[in-house]
């Protein structure tokens, strides 16, 4: 008999928020700083995802520090003007909450930037438990971000979902035992997420209701 889920736990940048033209447009205005010209949006795309530290210290190990400063002075500054809701998020997540089931956010953002997107996308109110990344000694694919989560929840990998837009969502859910859904629209495409077999692809966040039987 399958565990019944009880539990969703979601990745927030390009899965429940459209931060995409946000990070795009900071790592470019970054990038640009030390590199002029020499980074298009498809160089960048790669970089959507894996820490800001790994990110960096794979560009230029000498200049991480100054790097990810200047990257996040730019994002909190355009922050507002650039993060938008995905279609069908807020109804999900609403009739989700209201049908009891336990809700987490489980980011590789620091926490106050992760609180900042749910709050302008008015998504705060919905969700228990938040594991951002300075809660974490490893982040995603690492299952300890997923374990967090799970342990403040009360709730075990069994009858859990874990729900992103990158590898390292999926990979992380399959590490540590959840079942995992990719969002079809990660800005790397459908294809990319299809490569990491997740339990299942969602079209629209509503998709998940009908996954759950709600």
């Amino acid at each position: 008999m399958t565990t019944k889920i009880t539990t969703l736990l979601f990745d927030l940048d390009g899965t429940l928020i459209d931060t995409n033209d946000l990070i795009i447009t900071t790592f470019l205005h970054t990038l640009d700083k030390y590199y002029p010209s020499k980074y298009k949006r498809e160089d960048v795309l790669p970089f959507m995802g894996p820490t800001l530290q790994e990110t960096f210290e794979g560009i230029d190990p000498d200049r991480v520090e100054e790097m990810i400063l200047d990257y996040r002075t730019f994002n909190l500054a355009n922050h507002d003007l650039l993060v938008k809701e995905f279609e069908g998020v807020l109804e999900t997540i609403q009739i989700l909450q209201e049908k009891g089931f336990k809700l987490g956010i489980v980011s590789t953002k620091i926490y106050d930037t992760v609180l900042k997107g749910m709050k302008l996308t008015k998504l705060d109110p919905f969700f228990n438990v938040i594991v951002a990344m300075e809660h974490v000694s490893k982040v995603k694919p690492d299952p300890e971000p997923i374990f967090n989560a799970l342990k403040q929840l009360g709730s075990t990998p069994e009858e859990t979902i874990m729900v992103g837009d990158n590898y390292h969502d999926i990979l992380a859910g399959k590490n540590a035992g959840t079942k995992t859904a990719g969002v079809s629209w990660s800005a790397k495409g459908r294809e990319y997420i299809a490569k990491y077999e997740p339990d299942y692809i969602l079209e629209n966040m509503k998709d998940l209701l009908i996954i759950l039987g709600v």
